[in-house]
């Protein structure tokens, strides 16, 4: 059960593949290329494997695939299959094409662009000691950020259902547990939202607002540690709720939001470098308005990407 209820963007955010690059020191390259898959004119080698790894696969994936005899097989032979299918394509010709021409450029530009943002990320990188300093910074600069209002830990039984016969199973309960009944077994015994159950209901910390309105109001109504509310109803079904902790509004301490707050500056720096690149790029170019107009109305009337010819 569920009871959680225009930006300018850079040409250079969230490109992460050549900070990858740049920061790894591959075995394979150390030792040299390892033919992998070998063919009559080329083969498939390790640099090959690792460098289609660290453009498509994101960083969790590669020990899975890499570290897996079959996957490295299939992969090695697959990307043989494409190399070969590039080399026909050269036979033939297909590298004449003017849109075969663009693809290849800018399948270029992406690699050796990735590689200077990699740069630009390195050289922009602030040390250890400069970023804790910025992080400091910014808690004490805005500490309303590190505030945490009320919470309340608490646990429920929910009988599943807005029906006359649930409503009549949750008062029992609700007169079991004034009578004495042990809240957190009758939760495991009879509550059907089956993950707080086997905990005992136990919802855990949560603050004003996270719960659906009905469960909430009644929920931040209890004062006491033990105190149950009556059956409340929601679009769930019919829940009792019992409070196990009051903790007054707070504020996270520095410890508590360094990691955090460390991700925060480096990324803040690194993108702030982009842009400044970005934008000393962009320095003098102007955009052939005319030209674009002309473009983008051809393809708002069907016009379609042309396919190079046998």
């Amino acid at each position: 059960m569920k009871l959680l209820t225009t930006t300018c963007i850079s040409p250079l955010r969230g490109i992460t593949l050549a900070a990858v690059l740049l920061a790894c020191g591959s075995m394979a390259q150390a030792a040299g290329p390892v033919p992998l898959t070998q063919g009559g004119k080329f083969a498939i080698t390790s640099i090959d494997l690792e460098a289609d790894a660290l453009m498509r696969m994101p960083a969790e994936m590669r020990p899975m695939v890499l570290g897996n005899k079959q996957s490295v097989s299939q992969v090695a032979m697959n990307m043989y299959v494409r190399r070969a299918l590039g080399q026909q394509a050269l036979k033939e010709g297909l590298d004449k094409d003017p849109q075969v021409l663009a693809m290849l450029q800018l399948a270029r530009d992406k690699v050796l662009s990735d590689m200077m943002l990699a740069r630009i990320d390195q050289q922009a990188a602030p040390s250890d000691a400069a970023a804790l300093e910025m992080a400091r910074n910014i808690y004490r600069a805005k500490p309303e950020r590190f505030q945490v209002g009320e919470q309340v830990q608490a646990r429920h039984i929910l009988i599943g259902g807005v029906t006359p016969e649930s409503r009549a199973k949750a008062e029992k309960l609700l007169v079991d547990i004034k009578k004495g009944g042990d809240f957190a077994k009758l939760a495991e015994e009879h509550s059907t939202d089956k993950g707080s159950a086997a905990r005992g209901g136990d919802l855990g910390l949560f603050p004003k607002g996270r719960m659906v309105p009905a469960f909430d109001e009644a929920v931040f109504d209890l004062k006491k540690k033990g105190d149950v509310s009556g059956v409340v109803e929601t679009q769930f079904g019919y829940h009792i709720i019992q409070l196990e902790d009051r903790k007054p509004p707070s504020t996270r301490s520095f410890d508590e939001v360094k990691d955090e707050l460390l991700k925060e500056v480096r990324a803040s720096v690194t993108q702030d470098a982009r842009v400044k690149a970005a934008q000393k790029l962009q320095d003098g170019v102007e955009p052939n308005a005319k030209a674009i107009e002309d473009f983008a109305a051809g393809y708002a009337k069907g016009a379609s990407i042309p396919v190079p010819a046998k």
